[in-house]
C-alpha cells in the first residue's frame, strides 16, 4: 500500500473515531488499536495528535464542501437545494458525538480555525446564494435581509453542540437540529415556497425509508 493510501486510510479511521466518541476521549493508542497498526506507523505520518486532528478536520470539510457543491449544482431550484440538504444534514449529525465542537474548541485550536473559516466561507456563501436564489424564484419572501440570516443559519449549525443549551441526556442531536433547520425554513418562504417545500421533503423522506419501512 503506497504511503499515501496508508495516511488516508488512517485519518478516515481517526475521522470515524472522533465522530463517534468526540475528540479527546480517543488517544493515539485507540487509533492505532482501531487500525490494527502500530503506533509507530502513526508517527510517521502524523507529528502528534493535534497535527492528526487538523488534518482530519481538513479532510472532513473537504469532502462536506464537495456534497455541498454537488447538491448546489443538481437542484432544479432553491427549495430543491434545502430539501437535498435537509437529509445530507440529518445524516451527517446522526454520526456526530455532541462534544465534537467543544473538544475541537478547548483542545485543538489550529482545529477549531479550520472550522470557524469553513463555517465563514462555504456555509455562509452557500446560505447567501441559497437565500438570494430562492427570492428570485419567488419561493423566498423578497423583503428577507439575506447577510442576517445567513448569518442566524451559521450560529444555528453551532448552538445544537452546546451542552448547557440542549444537554445531551435530553436532546438528540439530529433530532434538535432538523427541528431548527425545519422552523429557518417555514420562516424563509412564501405560500409558494411552502407547497413546494413540502411536496419536496414528502418526496425524499419516501425514497429514504427503507423498503421494509414502507
Amino acid at each position: 500500500m503506497e504511503e499515501q493510501d496508508i495516511k488516508r486510510k488512517i485519518l478516515k479511521g481517526a475521522e470515524g473515531l472522533f465522530m463517534r466518541y468526540g475528540v479527546r476521549s480517543i488517544s493515539m493508542d485507540d487509533i492505532a488499536r482501531h487500525l490494527t497498526v502500530s503506533k509507530k506507523t502513526l508517527y510517521q505520518h502524523f507529528a502528534d495528535k493535534e497535527d492528526m486532528v487538523t488534518m482530519v478536520c481538513q479532510m472532513h470539510l473537504k469532502e462536506g464542501q464537495k456534497e455541498f457543491d454537488e447538491i448546489r449544482v443538481s437542484a432544479e431550484n432553491a427549495i430543491d437545494e434545502l430539501a437535498k440538504l435537509s437529509i445530507c444534514l440529518k445524516r451527517n449529525m446522526e454520526e456526530i458525538n455532541p462534544s465534537l465542537l467543544f473538544d475541537l474548541q478547548k483542545y485543538h485550536p489550529r482545529a477549531w480555525a479550520i472550522w470557524q473559516e469553513f463555517k465563514k466561507s462555504c456555509i455562509y456563501d452557500s446560505v447567501k446564494a441559497n437565500l438570494d436564489q430562492g427570492i428570485a424564484e419567488g419561493y423566498y419572501r423578497p423583503e428577507l435581509n439575506t447577510e442576517v440570516l445567513s448569518i442566524v443559519r451559521m450560529a444555528t449549525v453551532e448552538i445544537v453542540f452546546d451542552d448547557h443549551t440542549f444537554p445531551q441526556q435530553q436532546f438528540k442531536l439530529a433530532d434538535v437540529q432538523m427541528e431548527i433547520f425545519d422552523h429557518f425554513v417555514h420562516g424563509l418562504v412564501t405560500e409558494k415556497g411552502r407547497k413546494l417545500y413540502q411536496k419536496y421533503k414528502e418526496k425524499k423522506a419516501i425514497e429514504v425509508t427503507p423498503v421494509n419501512q414502507r
